[in-house]
């Protein structure tokens, strides 16, 4: 059954591309940086009768190549997992033929200790299989506790927050998060953000207090225009939902290229990518992006 946590992971991934080069960057990877990300298929059944779903599984495109992500949140040791992740792992090589990396997210020191470790699959002292993830914890994720660090990177701060649920600075790291909510105000970015926090921490002593936190310190999430929000996204369906997460990312990832490449965007050309909702006009621009010159190839 997917928790609470596992849902966090999945939509910090899904709604902005962007945090995928984010998580590279926190561990100094030499990854080239995401141009596109599409999520596919969780489900790696095979013929045989047994259920076998990963958490998040995203395709990659950079610059240069393509690759596999996956994405698979963790709350203690559990040495049975290292069989599934050896699955997903050598499943989805075969099938798409691509490169596989696998992301593990841990909610403590003593689960992400023993996740860094080789994962070996052995038989009488000979080692069959070797895993090694990529692993985000608590020693590898900045603790962000500036609330200007937190509007500046929204993913890396919902990521601060989740992966520090049990460490001694997360009082000061959901203070920092609510007095930028505080300051930016309520949109469908903050309010997303803050569900996904909650969400993500529920399952530790820190969900009460960035629930009291929300209560007295940012009613307005509590409103009645925000319940009506909530309800509104419900009522357009799961699917609708995911597109438009989608759209966002690829919105997002169009920006981060061209401001990368030093393009910059006019107020009328930041409107109209804003507003685009096409999926295809917006990954017809990310491809573009990468060897523009000059914004006005993509929106003139």
């Amino acid at each position: 059954m997917i928790s609470s946590s596992h849902e966090a992971m999945h939509g910090i991934f899904t709604h902005n591309a962007a945090a995928v080069g984010h998580a590279f960057r926190v561990l100094a990877l030499p990854f080239p940086d995401p141009v596109a990300v599409e999520q596919i298929s969780v489900d790696l059944t095979d013929t045989a009768p047994v259920e076998r779903r990963a958490d998040t599984i995203l395709r990659v495109t950079t610059a240069v190549d393509e690759f596999l992500l996956i994405v698979e949140a963790q709350s203690s040791s559990d040495n049975s997992r290292v069989a599934a992740w050896s699955y997903y792992v050598t499943f989805l090589h075969n099938k798409y033929r691509l490169p596989v990396v696998l992301v593990v997210v841990c909610h403590d020191k003593e689960t992400a200790t023993w996740a860094s470790k080789p994962l070996t699959l052995t038989y009488r002292g000979w080692t069959c299989f070797t895993l090694l993830p990529i692993v985000l914890g608590p020693h590898n994720v900045p603790a962000i506790t500036d609330p200007a660090d937190v509007l500046a990177d929204l993913p890396l701060a919902a990521l601060s927050a989740i992966t520090h649920a049990r460490e001694p600075e997360i009082g000061a790291i959901l203070e920092s998060i609510i007095i930028a909510f505080r300051r930016h105000g309520l949109d469908g970015e903050t309010a997303f953000y803050a569900e996904l926090i909650e969400q993500g921490i529920s399952h530790t002593d820190a969900a009460q207090l960035w629930r009291d936190k929300m209560e007295t310190d940012l009613s307005f999430f509590r409103s009645e225009s925000a319940q009506r929000l909530r309800a509104q996204g419900r009522e357009e369906g799961l699917e609708e939902g995911v597109g438009l997460g989608v759209g966002l990312g690829v919105a997002r990832s169009v920006l981060t290229v061209l401001t990368g490449r030093g393009i910059e965007l006019s107020a009328a050309q930041r409107e109209l990518l804003a507003g685009t909702t096409d999926l295809d006009q917006l990954n017809a621009w990310l491809l573009q992006a990468v060897t523009a010159t000059r914004a006005g190839e993509l929106f003139d």
